[in-house]
């Protein structure tokens, strides 16, 4: 086991004295880096969780992470869909600068992203470091070259390339077997959920033996449609709760059994000895699915959403010895602020014009500095409501200006007076108005610069 025996062999020299000197455990000359275990749900609820009171469902495991490390209450996706927040999240930049403005789809009719090729993501820049990368679960940036993981730097690849699957257990995508083992194609046997644990708990007991720290993207499929509990956890939620509706049910099981998931890979963490030298990061793409009867707590809205409920998303992070167990913190951070983090965890320093921007200070107990950063939220889509059009949201400060349809008017809110964005004040506050519209044109002329369809060989 890695460390286990320098960890042994200091301890005991501890107590030896020779010629009446003690010998006293020594630090390593260069600190060791911690393993990295970033933990990325589908479509949760921001209080899909136990944590924060809500009746009807058990995740003893993710309260178990706020217990042990840091929540934090305002925590936000970078999209209201599930590819754009993924290329934010491994870019450190808003998605519409890396070119995944929106959703990254099989039939390219119905596609609305293109991974920028030029974009280094986290897997890549933490191999600098000397780590081994992993993704175990869904990709979803890309179905072909170049953008397939093992080429965007993970190590290994083994889970979905594609979207969302059309059932947990047959894993198909419009017929189409995404699943893969790196490049090549596999077709293994149960609930997708419990096939993404287990590869988990099996890659951190193999990197127990390995000297080099490693960083572990776990991304579920789950709680994303379609809403295929195990039968087991359907009959436990219905029998603990009889009045519960059967939507209901069939989601609070789907949660409970990816939570029980989760604890498995912690246990593996205890187990093989790397759990006081691991990271863990615990958060979700984008708002819980209204239709599902996902809970996202007092906001409006959910996913596909640019009001809070499609945004807000559960998050918390555990670090032996570095974060104090049991802290919340109240710090608005994006999911693309989780990349310079963990490059800085790592001991590299993130480039300087990375839209996101590192919490590091905050987790070691630091009180952030006040800050008046822009946020910016973008989402392109097609079929009818959108026609290939985005929708967009700018929040700074209290301020929140949004569009929540390209064919609609923006809509101002004050979220600290107003935060389930009831009133709808542009016409009162035109100065506002105008500050936040120029920043959000500033954003779009950004994105513009970076194309979003793949390119055609042919021009």
């Amino acid at each position: 086991m890695k460390n286990d025996f320098l960890k042994v062999f200091g301890m005991a020299l501890g107590g030896v004295v020779f010629s009446g000197m003690t010998f006293l455990p020594q630090p390593p000359n260069v600190p060791q880096k911690p393993n990295i275990l970033l933990i990325l749900t589908d479509d949760q609820g921001f209080h899909d969780v136990g944590y924060y009171g809500t009746s009807d469902l058990r995740t003893p495991h993710m309260d178990q992470l706020t217990r042990e490390g840091m929540r934090f209450d305002h925590f936000y996706a970078n999209s209201t869909v599930c590819s754009p927040t993924r290329a934010a999240l491994l870019s450190g930049q808003y998605q519409d600068q890396v070119g995944v403005p929106g959703v990254i789809r099989t039939h390219a009719e119905n596609s609305w992203g293109y991974l920028a090729p030029r974009t280094s993501l986290l897997p890549a820049q933490l191999k600098k470091a000397g780590y081994h990368t992993a993704l175990i679960g869904k990709w979803h940036l890309g179905l072909e070259s170049p953008n397939t993981p093992n080429e965007r730097g993970f190590d290994t690849f083994k889970g979905w390339l594609g979207d969302m699957m059309d059932d947990y257990w047959q894993k198909r995508r419009h017929e189409i077997n995404y699943m893969r083992d790196n490049t090549t194609t596999i077709d293994p046997k149960g609930h997708a959920t419990d096939l993404f644990t287990q590869w988990s708990v099996d890659y951190i007991h193999q990197q127990a033996q390995d000297a080099r720290p490693f960083f572990l993207y776990l991304a579920y499929n789950a709680p994303h449609t379609p809403v295929q509990p195990p039968a087991e956890w359907l009959q436990k939620v219905k029998a603990r709760q009889p009045g519960i509706s059967p939507k209901r049910a069939e989601l609070v099981a789907l949660l409970e059994h990816l939570d029980d998931g989760i604890g498995k890979v912690i246990a593996a963490l205890k187990a093989s000895g790397q759990y006081a030298n691991t990271l863990i990061v615990f958060t979700s793409d984008n708002g819980g699915h209204l239709p599902s009867l996902a809970n996202n707590g007092p906001t409006r809205d959910g996913k596909g959403s640019m009001y809070e409920g499609g945004l807000r998303v559960p998050a918390s992070m555990v670090w032996p010895g570095t974060i104090k167990p049991g802290t919340v913190s109240d710090q608005v951070n994006l999911s693309m602020d989780i990349y310079p983090t963990l490059l800085e965890v790592a001991g590299l320093t993130p480039d300087p014009w990375l839209n996101g921007r590192s919490f590091l200070p905050t987790l070691r107990g630091q009180s952030p500095s006040p800050e008046a950063r822009p946020l910016y939220f973008t989402r392109r889509e097609g079929g009818t409501d959108y026609a290939g059009q985005c929708i967009y949201a700018l929040r700074l400060g209290p301020w929140k200006l949004l569009q929540n349809n390209p064919f609609e008017p923006l809509e101002l809110y004050n979220l600290v007076d107003d935060p389930l964005e009831k009133t709808n004040v542009l016409a009162q506050q035109p100065e506002v108005y105008k500050k936040l519209n120029g920043l959000l044109m500033q954003h779009i002329q950004q994105g513009g610069k970076v194309p979003w369809q793949k390119p055609d060989p042919s021009h």
